[in-house]
């Protein structure tokens, strides 16, 4: 297990999956307004493809922790909600824009998604997905597929 303050600053560019647990409940994620979430595990798929590579997935990571931050996208309302708790990153380095590869795989594997949610920069229905059940092991499947060598680290 890691502590999230210790989350490594990653400068390489890559793709992650952030994995939330939350129990039932509603909350208003900025422009999708609200949302009515259901007792389980949240997975949202991002890239860091910028200059400042990963570094992005440990602004997320931190997010969690300090939950009296003003939300700017729609993940960031999940952070800093007192109903959800980041419990695990997926990420691999890559150069790839395979970001929406990756959501197509999670939709294909989880079924459930939050119409609209991360994906306003693209043409994917969603970025986000449920599972009932913890979705690790299938996540790890969906980075095999395309070859990424991914780590994990896990917060509870």
């Amino acid at each position: 297990m890691q502590d999230k303050r210790n989350f490594p600053d990653i400068s390489e560019k890559g793709v992650y999956c952030l994995i939330f647990r939350t129990r039932n409940c509603i909350l208003d994620a900025g422009s999708l307004k609200k949302i009515g979430f259901s007792k389980g595990y949240y997975i949202y798929v991002g890239s860091a493809l910028g200059s400042g590579g990963l570094k992005r997935l440990k602004r997320h990571v931190l997010l969690s922790l300090d939950k009296n931050k003003k939300p700017r996208w729609h993940v960031d309302y999940l952070s800093v909600s007192q109903e959800f708790e980041l419990i695990s990153v997926v990420y691999a380095i890559t150069d790839k824009p395979i970001e929406c590869e990756l959501a197509g795989k999670l939709k294909s594997v989880f079924n459930n998604s939050i119409q609209g949610f991360g994906a306003g920069d693209c043409s994917c229905s969603s970025h986000l997905f449920y599972s009932k059940k913890r979705p690790l092991s299938l996540i790890k499947d969906s980075f095999n597929k395309p070859g990424l060598k991914f780590k994990v680290a896990h917060f509870v």
